[in-house]
């Protein structure tokens, strides 16, 4: 034990099936990849729980692991001491009760928790790796700093969902400077949670296109009738999008709704009308030219799938980002196998600024939605990095 790094776990809740559940004990108790019980190289040594609701576990996680529960971020880093005390940061900013913004956004202190680790960082003069759970705050200034700190302070961060590292059937990636015309994910959830995840499914894609990543030009979010009229347009120029991607989603899905009693049958607009009480669409433009669509479908599907028309190709690629079912969910696995990553070589495998464009892209569509679902220019997401050439997702 003493030749393994220290961890310290920042969280906002820590109870069954939140996301402290689902990454901080991986650290506590290991996690099979690649097939086999892998034990991470580092030691939970210290917490701070923001909150405790009635089936919190973290005091009975400290209690048989033997990590104490501070009551300040700096104390938790210091371990009770003045200065810095431990090797990396893992913190997770999703789940409990915070206020919503008027856009509906929920304001989770990810920004605020951060900015206290950074503190820490500053007054001890060195810094340690962080992962910060999903996206970076549900305001962009607020994200843009964070990216803006770990220049300041010299660290790595890393951060986003786990869709981008999940299994994939089929096992295919976008072909590493392929030209793309148009994308789709078509996924399940609400805005401002899982219409991050189904973001992240298009950029690990779209910023492998020609020429890399340069950034978005505008997006639309939209709601309700506006979305079926949208699908009933027939294309992109139309205000709309490639119907053929999105039959090519609803082919790989494992989880297409039916009727009582039927087999396998691609629903009809009647029945997706009837079942999808709240559909979501989110159009985006990137700078380049090409063109994405975002899909919030409950009630027509339970999972995530991507298609994409590639130049030169008449089928579209498609697949589906596999998510392995509860109790076990070995996708936060690879999730924090990346996380651990960071943590003992100081880089991170997957580009922060993947997550930083996610990040703007949820605040201006639910933005866009929820107020008259125009078309908004995004001048302040031109971001241009280039995509990790290697594979970053679990295909063994």
């Amino acid at each position: 034990m003493g030749s393994r790094r220290h961890l310290a776990v920042i969280t906002t809740e820590w109870r069954y099936h939140c996301h402290a559940w689902h990454m901080a004990e991986r650290f506590l108790v290991g996690y099979p990849t690649e097939g086999k019980w892998h034990t991470p190289e580092l030691e939970v040594v210290s917490a701070y729980v923001d909150q405790f609701p009635e089936n919190d576990l973290s005091r009975q996680r400290s209690e048989e692991f033997g990590f104490p529960i501070y009551k300040s971020v700096a104390e938790a880093l210091c371990r009770g001491g003045d200065e810095l005390a431990v090797d990396a940061v893992l913190l997770i900013g999703e789940h409990g009760d915070y206020p919503k913004s008027e856009f509906g956004q929920t304001k989770y202190p990810r920004y605020e928790l951060f900015k206290q680790v950074t503190d820490v960082f500053r007054s001890s003069g060195r810094s340690v790796p962080v992962f910060n759970d999903k996206h970076l705050s549900w305001k962009w200034e607020w994200a843009k700093e964070m990216v803006d700190l770990t220049h300041e302070l010299d660290f790595p961060l890393a951060a986003g969902s786990s869709l981008p590292v999940t299994w994939r059937m089929p096992s295919v990636d976008m072909p590493l400077g392929a030209e793309v015309n148009e994308m789709m994910s078509v996924a399940m959830g609400g805005m401002d949670s899982y219409d991050f995840h189904a973001l992240e499914v298009l950029q690990c894609m779209a910023e492998r296109r020609a020429g890399g990543e340069t950034g978005i030009a505008a997006v639309q979010g939209l709601k309700g009738d506006a979305v079926w009229q949208a699908m009933a347009a027939g294309s992109w120029a139309k205000g709309g999008w490639d119907p053929e991607l999105f039959e090519a989603c609803l082919a790989r899905t494992q989880t297409l709704a039916q009727p009582e009693s039927y087999s396998h049958r691609f629903p009809t607009q009647e029945q997706m009308r009837e079942w999808v009480k709240e559909p979501v669409a989110y159009r985006i433009e990137y700078i380049d030219g090409t063109k994405a669509t975002m899909l919030l479908m409950n009630g027509l599907v339970g999972d995530f799938t991507f298609a994409a028309r590639l130049k030169g190709q008449d089928t579209p690629l498609s697949t589906l980002f596999y998510l392995p079912p509860v109790p076990n969910v070995m996708y936060s696995a690879e999730l924090m196998a990346k996380a651990e990553t960071t943590f003992m070589t100081g880089e991170s495998p997957c580009p922060i600024e993947r997550t930083l464009l996610t990040t703007g892209l949820v605040e201006a569509c639910v933005q866009s939605a929820n107020t008259e679902q125009a078309r908004v220019e995004t001048p302040h997401l031109a971001i241009v990095y280039d995509a990790i050439p290697r594979p970053l997702f679990a295909h063994d």
